[in-house]
């Protein structure tokens, strides 16, 4: 099957640079929804199958003009949700950041008992991970898109993906509607098709403001 993995559209808390993991979360800003609304262009020679979102809202919210132009109802999975930041919930500050994106990094490189402070470890968040990408590879979907969120997409395909480099990937930011494509089962494996670190529907979408923390580079 083909899995996309699209990170949602800007959110008030990207551009204020917050740690905002918890639900329901932000709406989308002005740029959000013109990225999401941009979305169904750039994948309109797909097949799509089905559509699943985590449920936080703005995932639900960039999923909307691909529920509209595709036809498909989303379909929620609480596995796919953001890494929760724990104690570093909404913080600002490039401590703060440099932690919580530093953990998600080392979950993937395989130090997956280090535990976010105040949070749970990388164990329990590939299990739940895991276990969505499982369920939808049993529904005999062949392609599907899954709008999920950056730090959770960046750590995830590096740990179960061939083909990714992690430090590559470290060191380069994923934007607000970027997309990682792979192809595969959760038996055989998965393997890179595209990764497009910027926003699918163009490099004008793309924000210039804010350190938007679950998606920035860092030195792997």
């Amino acid at each position: 099957m083909r899995l996309s993995l699209l990170r949602h559209g800007q959110t008030p808390s990207n551009v204020a640079g917050l740690l905002d993991t918890l639900a329901p979360g932000p709406g989308l800003t002005p740029l959000g929804h013109r990225q999401a609304a941009a979305v169904p262009n750039a994948l309109q020679e797909r097949e799509i199958d089905a559509l699943v979102v985590s449920p936080l809202l703005r995932t639900h919210l960039t999923a909307a003009p691909l529920v509209d132009t595709f036809g498909k109802e989303a379909v929620i999975m609480e596995g796919v949700r953001e890494v929760e930041a724990g104690s570093l919930e909404m913080g600002a500050d490039p401590a703060a950041h440099r932690t919580y994106v530093d953990t998600v990094f080392a979950w993937a490189r395989g130090d997956v008992d280090l535990r976010m402070p105040g949070g749970s470890d990388g164990r329990a968040f590939f299990e739940r991970y895991d276990e969505a990408v499982r369920r939808i590879a049993e529904q005999g979907w062949e392609d599907v898109v899954v709008v999920s969120h950056g730090a959770a997409i960046r750590s995830w395909a590096c740990a179960r993906v061939a083909g990714i480099d992690l430090t590559s990937v470290a060191r380069t930011p994923l934007a607000n509607t970027g997309l990682v494509e792979i192809e595969g089962d959760p038996d055989s494996g998965w393997r890179l098709l595209g990764w497009s670190s910027g926003p699918i529907g163009g490099a004008h979408l793309l924000n210039q403001d804010g350190s938007d923390p679950t998606g920035e580079a860092v030195s792997a």
